[in-house]
C-alpha cells in the first residue's frame, strides 16, 4: 500500500507544481476559453491543464517502473501502452484547446486511440459474469472502442463547473483503487502489484495534484487535454480489471458477487455516463445533434435549482462518493449491509440536493472578491 501512496504522490506533487506552468503556455499560444452564453465562468480563462496532468502521470509511472515492488508490472507494454495512448490524445485535446477541433475530427481521434489501445493488448476480452468470453476478434475491438470512447466524452461533459470532473474521478477512482487493492490482495496473498491499481492511484495523484488550481474560481481549466485522457485511463484501468478476473476464484475466496467487476467501473463514472445518457436523449428530442453545446448537463440544472456554484460541485460529489464507494465496499462486507449503507448515504445526498442551505456571507464575500480581483 505504501508504495501506492508513493505514486499517487509523486503524481500529485509533478502536477501541482507543473500546472502553473501550463496555464502560462495556455496564455502564450491562445487556448483560452472565452465567456460564452452557455458557459458558467465570467472571466477568460487558460485551459491546457491536462498538459500538467499527463506529465504528473508518466512521471509517476516512470518512478513507479524504477521500484523494486511494482517494477514487474512493467515488464509488459500494457502500462506504456496506457500512457502512450493518453498522451496522444492529451495532444489531440491541446488542438481542440487551441484551435476548437469540430466533434467528427475529436471522434475520430478518440477511436484511433482506442484502437490502437485494444491493438497494444488493453481489451475487452472477458466478462466476469459466467465466465463469458468475446471470441470474435472484430467484436473484442468493438466492444474496447466502444467502452474508451464512451468513458472519454462522458468525463469530456461533465468537466463544466470548477473542480467538477478532476473532484469526480478523483473521488471514484479512490474507490476504485481500494477495490482494485483490496481484490489483488484477496487473489494473491504474496504479491500485490498490480498494473490497475498503478494505473488508477497515479490517475487520482494527478486529479488531487490539480485541483487546488481549479477550485472555483478556477485559475486553469483541464480542457480536453485533460479531460480526454482521464476518461481513456480509468476505462483502461477498468478493461484490465475486467479480463483478469475468474468468477470462480472470487466465489471461492470471498462473498462478492460476479458481476461487480462491471458494476464498479460504472459507478464510478456513474453521473457521467447519466450526463452523456440524459443530455443526448434531450438532444436528440429537440432535433439537434447529441454534440451540440449547450445548457442542458446535469450541472447546469444544478445551478437552475437555485443552488451555487461550489455546491452544485459538492452535491456531484457527494453522490459520486455514494455510489462508488458503495460498490467497493462489496469487496468487504456482505450484500446487505453495503444496501442500507448506500440507501442511507443515498438519503443523505438527496437532502443536500434537494434542501437549499444558505451560503454564510463570509463565502459569499471571498468568492465576490476573487472574481473581481
Amino acid at each position: 500500500m505504501r508504495v501506492y501512496l508513493l505514486v499517487l504522490a509523486v503524481a500529485a506533487v509533478v502536477t501541482y507544481l507543473t500546472t502553473p506552468l501550463a496555464r502560462r503556455l495556455a496564455q502564450r499560444v491562445g487556448a483560452v476559453t472565452a465567456v460564452r452564453a452557455r458557459d458558467v465562468h465570467t472571466v477568460p480563462t487558460p485551459r491546457l491543464g491536462g498538459v500538467a496532468m499527463v506529465g504528473g502521470l508518466g512521471c509517476a509511472l516512470l518512478f513507479a517502473s524504477r521500484t523494486e515492488f511494482l517494477g514487474p508490472v512493467f515488464d509488459d507494454t500494457l502500462p506504456w501502452a496506457i500512457l502512450v495512448c493518453a498522451a496522444a490524445l492529451c495532444l489531440l485535446g491541446v488542438a481542440d484547446d487551441i484551435w476548437d477541433l469540430d466533434w467528427i475530427t475529436k471522434l475520430i481521434g478518440q477511436v484511433l486511440v482506442a484502437g490502437v489501445l485494444a491493438w497494444q493488448g488493453v481489451a475487452l476480452v472477458t466478462l466476469p459474469i459466467f465466465g463469458l468470453t468475446i471470441g470474435s476478434g472484430r467484436l473484442i475491438l468493438f466492444a474496447t472502442v466502444l467502452v474508451v470512447v464512451v468513458a472519454i466524452n462522458a468525463v469530456n461533459w461533465v468537466d463544466g463547473l470548477d473542480g467538477l470532473a478532476a473532484g469526480v474521478i478523483a473521488i471514484g477512482g479512490s474507490a476504485f483503487f481500494v477495490y482494485t487493492y483490496l481484490l489483488t490482495r484477496n487473489n494473491n496473498p504474496t504479491d500485490y502489484s498490480d498494473l490497475a491499481t498503478v494505473v488508477i492511484a497515479a490517475l487520482v495523484g494527478a486529479c488531487l495534484g490539480f485541483l487546488p488550481h481549479n477550485f472555483h474560481p478556477a485559475r486553469i481549466f483541464m480542457g480536453d487535454s485533460g479531460a480526454m485522457p482521464l476518461g481513456m485511463t480509468i476505462a483502461a484501468a477498468a478493461i484490465v480489471v475486467t479480463g483478469q478476473i475468474d468468477p470462480a476464484v472470487l466465489e471461492s475466496r470471498q462473498a462478492l458477487p460476479a458481476f461487480v467487476p462491471i458494476v464498479l467501473p460504472v459507478a464510478v463514472l456513474l453521473l457521467p455516463l447519466l450526463d452523456v445518457a440524459i443530455t443526448s436523449v434531450r438532444r436528440l428530442l429537440k432535433g439537434k445533434s447529441p454534440f451540440h453545446a449547450d445548457r442542458t448537463h446535469l450541472h447546469h440544472k444544478l445551478l437552475d435549482l437555485g443552488h451555487s456554484h461550489r455546491r452544485a460541485v459538492a452535491i456531484m460529489y457527494a453522490w459520486t462518493t455514494v455510489v462508488s464507494f458503495s460498490a467497493a465496499a462489496l469487496v468487504v462486507f456482505p450484500v446487505r449491509q453495503v444496501l442500507i449503507g448506500a440507501v442511507i448515504g443515498a438519503a443523505l445526498a438527496t437532502v443536500i440536493t434537494v434542501v437549499p442551505i444558505p451560503t454564510p456571507s463570509f463565502m459569499k464575500q471571498r468568492t465576490v472578491g476573487r472574481r473581481s480581483s
